[in-house]
Order: C-alpha cells, then structure tokens, then sequence
C-alpha cells in the first residue's frame, strides 16, 4: 500500500487509477496439491502489482515487496527472483523480499518486464511456495519530444487561392505513452507565416488565410511547432518547416511597354521579309505568357506573325511597297494572350494596344514600262521606216531620268528615243510571220539602272501571192480514150495567209473551138480534167499544152496560169499504158544509159588503183635487196 501511496506523487494524478486497480486485483492464489499431501491446502503469495518510473534517477529504488503468506518473520525464508533482467535490472532482499530497481529504465524501449519468484524454506531446503510469475511495469514521464518524420515538406498551391484552400498536412509523433495522460498530446501552432497562412492545432492541416500574388513573392517558408501535453507548462516541442510554392494562374495580361514602335522598310524588299520586332511583357510564366499579336492595317501591306520561343511579334511585309506612291504608314497592333480560363476573363477585358509607324526608303530603281509586254500588227510589203509602234517606259524615282530605249540584235527593226519602232527592211510574211524583239529601257542619268520588255510585232498578210498547183503533175491519155473520160485531178495552194478558209476557182484560160481538153471545178478546191473529144494518135499529137486558169479569194483577188502537160500513150483494151511519148521513153533511156557509164567509170577508177598499188608494191620489194642482184662469184671474200 505505501507503494500506492507514494505513486500519485511521484507520477502524478493519473497514475493512481491503476495502482487502485492494482490493489484491488492482489489476492492470496490458492494451491492445490495432490491427494496425500501434507502440505497445506491454503496458502499464497502476497503482493501488490509493481510499478517503476522510467529514468529515475537513484541508483537503488524500492518497488515493492514480495511476501508469502506463511511467512512467520522468523528468518527462516529465502527469496529468488528469476527471470529476464532478474539480478541485473531489479535485484531482491531474500530475507525480506523488497525488489529494488538498479538501473534506469526507457518505457520506450521496453515498457513491461515479466519475472518469476520463489521461496525456500532455509531450515528444510523445500520451496514454500509455487514459482510465480509477476510483472513490473514501467510507467511513462514525458522525456520525449514531438518529431516530425516526413521532412522535409514542400507543397504548391495556385496563386490568388481564397482564404481556407487547404495547403498541406504536417503530423508529428510523440514516442511517450499516450495513455498516460497527455505526454503524447500534440497541438500545433504556426512560428512563422502569417498573415498568409494559418494552421489546425489538432489535425496539422495548413490553409491559406489571405490571397498570394505570385508576381509579388512566389514562395514562402513557414515553421510549424507541434507541443505534447497539450501545451501545458512543462510541454516539449518539435518544429518543421515547410516550403510553400505558388504556382502562376493567368492573371496578368500582356502589355506593351513602349506606346510607338519605329520601324523603317526599303520599297526593295520583298514580300515576306521581316521587317522589325514588336514586344510585350506578360508578368505570368509558362503557357500563361503564350501570346498572340494582330495588326490593323487598312493598306493590307503588312502583317505579323509571333515568335512562339521569344514571344516577340515580327512585322512582315505582305506586299511590295513603293515609296513614289506611299512614303509612310501608321498602322496599329493588339497582344492578348492565347489561352484564357473563363474564371479568369475579368483581368483581360481590354487588349494592351501599340501603334507603329513604318517608313519606306527610297532606292534607285530602273526604269518601269507602262506594259508588262507591247503587240504590234503591221502589214507585209511596208517600206524602210514604217511605224510599227510605242513603248514608254519612266524612271519611278523622284528625280525622273529621261530614257533611252534599244533593241536588242534586230536587223529588220529600230528604235528611237521616244520609244518608237519602225522597220529598217522590207517584211515578208510568208518568210517570218511573227518577230520577237526585247527592248531595253536605261536612265541616261544612271545607265546601270535599265529593264528590258518583251515585244511581239506579228506581220499582217496582203494578198500577194496568187495561186498555183498544189504539186507537179504527171498526166496521160490514151490513144483509144473516148469523150468525157476523167484523166487528171488538180488542186491549187496559196502562200498566202487567209482570214477565211481559201476558196479556188480552176477554168481553162484559152477558150478554143476544137479544144481536145476540158475542165470542171468541183467547188471544194479541186478540179477535174476530161476529155473533149474520142481519139488521139501518138504519132500526129504526143503531147498536149493545156493553160489552166487559177484565182483564189484574197481582196484583191489574184489568178496565175498553170501549164499541165498531157503525153499521149498506147494502151490496151484495159486502158493500161504500154507505150507513151519516144522523146520521154529517149530521156528514159538515156538517163539508164548516163547511169551505167558513170558507174563503169566507177569502177575503171577502182581497178586502176589496184593496179597502181601491186606495181608499188612490187617496186618495193625489188628495192629492198639490191646486192643480190649485183653481186658476182667473187662476192663472197
């Protein structure tokens, strides 16, 4: 009971329960023993349940006292005590059976120790009692500080988030026994953070309890204490820190910072070409400061484009510029960024906007015809210096050089200084009918500056060519042909050219009464040739002449005479030709026989260089060993 007594005390109020506990529960245990026995039915040990504090600080506490029912208080009784840390740990006087601590004890290394005692009767040797076990508990003091095991923490949370976002959770531990009272009770209290942050005391959550701008801090460091004992005097404490980050959310719309942009272009640049850089700064980072640009431009000459790495804005020229015609423009550009939340709308309501005034520079630039190409007609037969046309060409520059003009390698055409073409030859249609001709345009004040334009000049036909026989043609007739037999067919062409298709009309140019030949004009160009008469004799008549009239359709119309030649032939029944005119068959003949003897001329003129060569050849041979010849008996010495 002292022990029950002194623990309250020494451990405070709420140790005293199970010590009440303790004292309730000890009770004399009954033995049985087997029949025959003469040991005594009833008999036990005495004890109460036994505490010890932890880290106590004497070198020999007194726990408690075990003590068996029998014992009489004569001396004569030994107590043993067996068991795990028995003899090292917690020690007993055998006479008296007080148990004393010998070393501090940590409750959070072992916090139970179960022993076993006994007692010898030291007169007889005989144990007086049943080996027992007990248990010696080690009560918990508050030798333990809060920890924090998952350091370090770090957490992100959006920017501009409302008062009670959660952040985080941070838990620390206490190893002291949270059964014994409050030495494991935590609370949490924020040291450093507010007003931005605040803390739960019980659960360790962190939320936001004022709005963060990112673009004013982006980071924050907070320190957490977690005190046991629920903050009570005498409390330990731990403390952390947590690094809190917040991430961007598009806030902030892009800007431009300079009101007018200068920016100049050649009136030689081409269409494409980058011309200068716009740039507005956005205070967010990442995809929230991806931004797009646009321009008003009325001209259309101008576009931009945005540079996705750089988020800059390259002005591009869309079209030429000409700084006769336009020396300047004024144009404005818009910069918003590309991907808004809708939550977000009300901080870009109205686009950040710049104006930028563009210059173009004049460059010396060559000459410029009105046409992009010049067509001219004229009319074959024209004499040496007709007009043939005007091409103009002026110098864009403000200083207005005058132009001379020249033709490049023409032998028919010329050019003056007022542009003008006319013909130095005489042109014919049916030769060329169409000429292209390049004439160069040069500053007579700047003869590097210079353009060329392409001339076609086509040469109108006149009807000067009247019309003749399509081809040559050889006709027959028959001895025996009858009247109105069809010997010829003709057809006429012309050189000329016709706007309509040509037409042609064929006639015999000399009427006469006993004419042997007539003509019909089939109206489609060609003309049949018939006979006027039956009969023919190849030995009276064995040619005949016949003049044949062609005019064609040309304003004014032209005619010509053709002659077509008709050999009279010997035919048989068939009407198949045998034997014609003698002179042709002579000229026939003759012209086999001028072919043979050119050919055996040929080949005299062949076998003679045969010859000639063996002869060389044999010369050679007779040459080449001329002692043998001339050399006598003798030669030999």
């Amino acid at each position: 009971m002292n022990c029950c007594l002194l623990l309250p005390f020494m451990l405070g109020i709420p140790l005293l329960l199970p010590c009440l506990i303790a004292t309730e529960n000890s009770k004399t245990e009954e033995v049985k023993h087997p029949a025959g026995s003469h040991l005594r039915v009833r008999r036990g040990w005495m004890w109460n349940q036994f505490f010890v504090p932890e880290e106590m600080n004497k070198t020999r506490h007194h726990i408690g006292q075990l003590r068996s029912d029998l014992d009489n208080g004569n001396n004569s009784f030994q107590y043993k005590l067996l068991g795990a840390g028995a003899g090292s740990i917690f020690v007993i006087d055998e006479r008296t059976g007080d148990i004393y601590a010998v070393q501090k004890l940590d409750r959070e290394e072992r916090s139970l120790y179960t022993l076993r005692a006994q007692v010898i009767d030291t007169t007889t040797g005989r144990a007086m009692e049943p080996e027992s076990e007990f248990v010696i508990r080690v009560s918990d003091i508050n030798d333990n500080e809060p920890k924090f095991l998952d350091e370090p923490y770090e957490a992100i949370v959006p920017e501009m988030s409302p008062e009670g976002t959660f952040v985080i959770q941070v838990t620390a531990s206490d190893a002291d026994d949270p059964s014994s009272g409050n030495n494991a009770r935590l609370l949490y209290s924020l040291r450093q953070g507010q007003p931005y942050f605040s803390i739960e005391p019980t659960t360790g959550v962190i939320r936001i309890s004022s709005k963060m701008d990112r673009e004013l801090q982006d980071e924050y460091w907070v320190i957490i204490q977690a005190k046991d004992m629920i903050g009570l005097p005498g409390a330990l404490s731990g403390t952390t820190s947590v690094l809190i980050k917040l991430s961007d959310v598009n806030d902030n719309k892009p800007i431009f910072k300079d009101s007018l942009y200068r920016l100049t272009v050649s009136e030689s640049a081409s269409v494409g070409m980058s011309i200068g850089k716009i740039m507005a700064y956005d205070n967010d980072i990442g995809e929230n400061a991806e931004m797009d640009y646009s321009i008003e431009d009325d001209s259309k000459t101008f576009d931009v484009i945005t540079n996705n790495e750089t988020q800059e804005g390259i002005i591009i020229l869309k079209k030429r510029v000409d700084f006769e015609h336009q020396n300047h423009y004024r144009i404005r550009a818009k910069v918003k960024n590309r991907r808004v939340d809708e939550q977000l709308r009300k901080y870009h309501t109205e686009a950040s906007t710049t104006f930028i005034k563009i210059q173009v520079e004049d460059v010396d630039e060559p000459p410029v015809f009105l046409l992009p190409y010049y067509l001219f007609e004229i009319f074959e037969g024209s004499p040496y210096g007709s007009f043939v046309g005007t091409v103009s060409a002026t110098d864009p520059d403000q200083r207005k050089s005058p132009i001379r003009y020249s033709i490049t390698r023409s032998k028919v055409f010329s050019i003056d200084d007022n542009g003008t073409v006319f013909t130095t030859n005489p042109l014919d249609r049916e030769i060329s009918a169409w000429y292209n001709l390049s004439v160069t345009a040069t500053e007579k004040y700047s003869i590097e500056q210079s353009s060329a334009v392409p001339v076609y000049v086509q040469v109108l036909d006149i009807n000067d060519h009247a019309p003749e026989f399509s081809e040559y043609y050889e006709t027959y007739v028959c001895e025996n042909a009858v009247s109105g037999q069809v010997i010829q067919t003709i057809s006429a062409v012309d050189r000329d050219e016709s706007i309509e298709d040509h037409h042609f009309y064929f006639n015999v140019s000399v009427v006469e009464n006993n004419s042997s030949f007539t003509i019909i004009d089939n109206q489609d160009n060609t003309a049949v040739i018939l006979t006027n008469r039956t009969g023919f004799s190849l030995q009276e008549e064995p040619v005949f002449y016949v003049s044949i009239l062609i005019a064609d359709n040309g304003i004014p119309s032209l005619t010509s005479t053709n002659t077509l030649t008709i050999h009279v032939c010997a035919c048989d029944d068939t009407g198949s030709t045998q034997t014609c005119n003698n002179k042709d068959l002579m000229l026939s003949m003759g012209f086999k026989t001028e072919v043979i003897i050119a050919i055996l001329i040929c080949i005299m003129i062949i076998c003679g260089f045969i010859f000639l060569n063996l002869g060389l050849k044999q010369r050679r041979k007779q040459t080449l060993f001329p002692e043998k010849e001339t050399r006598g008996p003798d030669a030999a010495e």
